[in-house]
C-alpha cells in the first residue's frame, strides 16, 4: 500500500526523480517570481501601496526557485528542462487564468480590475500551494536534507495566502464583491482541471523514471481522477471563500533570505 509520504520518499531517494521534481518546482516558482515582479511594476497609481507587497511575493517565489536549485546542486545534480505538460503556471495562463504574459510584457499600467484578477488567481493557487507544503512539512519538516527548505517555503505560502485573503476583502468592501466571487469561481474551476492534468503528467513521468508497474501507475492515476471528481463536485468551494486571516499584513517588510546549503 502506498501513501503520499511513501511516494514522496521514493521520489526523494532517487536522484533522477528528485532532479525532475526540483526542476519542475523551480520552474514554476521562477515564473511566479517574474509575474509578480512585473505586476508590482505596473500596478495602477491608485494601488501603489500594494507594490511592495507584490514585489515581496515575487521575491519569495524567486527565493523558492533558488532553494530548489540549491537542493539539486547539493546533491551534485543539474536541472532538467520542464516538460510542457507539467508546467502548471503556463497551463493556467493558457486556460485564461490570471494576467496574460502578453499584458505583463507591455509597459502599460494595470487597472484595478487587473489587480483583482491577479489577487483571485493568487487566492486559488496559493490555497493549493499552502496545502501541498503543509503536507510536506508534516511528513518531511525534520528531514535532514529538505526539512529547512520545506519549512521555509511552507511558511511563505501561508503568508501569500493570507495576503490574498486580506487584499481581496479590502476590495470587496469597496464594492467589487461580485467581480471577486465570479473571478474566484472561474479560477478555481480552471485550476482543478489544470492540477488534474499536471498531476497525471507528473505521475506518468515519475512512473517511467522509477519503474512503477502498470498496475501501480493506473492506481495512482485513478487516485488523481478521484481527487478531481471530489474537487469538481464540492472541493473547489474551499478555494473561493474569503475570511480575514490571523496573519495580518503578511507580506509587509522584506523577504526572508534563503537558507544556506553547504
Amino acid at each position: 500500500m502506498f501513501s503520499a509520504k511513501s511516494l514522496f520518499q521514493e521520489i526523494l531517494d532517487d536522484d533522477e526523480s528528485f532532479r525532475l521534481f526540483c526542476s519542475i518546482a523551480a520552474g514554476g516558482e521562477s515564473q511566479g517570481g517574474w509575474e509578480n515582479g512585473r505586476i508590482s511594476a505596473l500596478v495602477p497609481r491608485s494601488e501603489r501601496a500594494m507594490a511592495p507587497k507584490i514585489a515581496r511575493h515575487g521575491a519569495d517565489e524567486d527565493k523558492h526557485a533558488r532553494i530548489f536549485d540549491a537542493l539539486l546542486k547539493k546533491r551534485g545534480l543539474t536541472p532538467v528542462p520542464v516538460p510542457p505538460e507539467t508546467d502548471y503556471t503556463m497551463l493556467l495562463e493558457r486556460a485564461g487564468i490570471g494576467l496574460a504574459h502578453e499584458k505583463l510584457k507591455r509597459d502599460e499600467p494595470l487597472t484595478v480590475r487587473d489587480v483583482i484578477v491577479y489577487l483571485a488567481h493568487s487566492r486559488v493557487t496559493e490555497q493549493r500551494a499552502s496545502e501541498q507544503m503543509e503536507m510536506l512539512r508534516r511528513y518531511f519538516g525534520d528531514h535532514p536534507e529538505v526539512g529547512r527548505a520545506v519549512r521555509m517555503i511552507s511558511g511563505d505560502e501561508d503568508n501569500h495566502l493570507a495576503y490574498a485573503h486580506e487584499e481581496l476583502l479590502r476590495f470587496a468592501a469597496t464594492g467589487h464583491g461580485w467581480l471577486i466571487q465570479r473571478t474566484l469561481r472561474e479560477c478555481a474551476l480552471a485550476e482543478i482541471r489544470v492540477y488534474r492534468d499536471v498531476s497525471l503528467a507528473v505521475t506518468a513521468l515519475m512512473g517511467r523514471v522509477l519503474g512503477w508497474s502498470r498496475a501501480r501507475s493506473a492506481a495512482l492515476a485513478a487516485g488523481v481522477h478521484a481527487v478531481y471528481a471530489y474537487e469538481r463536485l464540492a472541493g473547489w468551494h474551499r478555494m473561493v471563500s474569503l475570511r480575514m486571516p490571523e496573519r495580518r499584513n503578511a507580506l509587509g517588510g522584506p523577504a526572508t533570505p534563503a537558507p544556506e546549503y553547504a
